[in-house]
């Protein structure tokens, strides 16, 4: 279990620092936005720092470069539910993505995770500020995003963390020094 003060090693705070910077890069240049939907490979940030450094770690690489984002580079006007949807994205994907993951829970986490927080927070922020509809637009993004991305993201976490994965050559590297 990884312990909150190892977050302030030298390496690990470089870490974070670098998968919030892929955070905003994957966000902000490396995805399709459009009104109601969003997607990208952002989740990828979160569940590696969710496997690196548990749910503190992802909660920090997915809250904090939510805001450099949208400070520095904004597709729409700064709106905090945003934020606090990518914290919780982090705590849940901490809560099934660690070490000792198995497909299974890469499923419920990615399921979960999809369902409460893409489809009903972002679906309600985005009803909230544009003032759409929260039920016609919870159906387009229930079709489109969550769908998609739930089997986009599954897919991508098992090559990542799956059995024979590439997650522990970065951590072979991380304990050499």
């Amino acid at each position: 279990m990884f312990k909150i003060k190892d977050l302030f090693k030298t390496k690990n705070l470089a870490l974070i620092a670098l998968l919030i910077a892929a955070n905003v890069v994957f966000s902000r240049f490396l995805s399709i936005n459009t009104f109601n939907i969003k997607i990208g490979f952002t989740f990828l940030t979160v569940m590696m720092a969710a496997y690196l450094f548990g749910p503190v770690g992802a909660m920090l690489v997915g809250g904090i470069g939510d805001v450099i984002g949208a400070i520095l580079f904004p597709i729409a006007p700064f709106f905090p539910g945003f934020t606090l949807t990518a914290v919780i994205t982090g705590l849940l994907y901490g809560f099934f993505i660690n070490k000792k993951t198995s497909l299974v829970k890469i499923i419920i986490g990615v399921v979960v995770t999809e369902l409460l927080c893409s489809g009903l927070m972002n679906t309600f922020w985005i009803s909230y500020m544009y003032g759409s509809d929260f039920g016609a637009l919870l159906v387009t993004r229930l079709t489109t995003q969550i769908i998609a991305m739930t089997a986009v993201e599954i897919v991508a976490a098992q090559l990542i963390f799956g059995k024979r994965m590439a997650m522990s050559r970065i951590e072979a590297v991380m304990h050499r020094n």
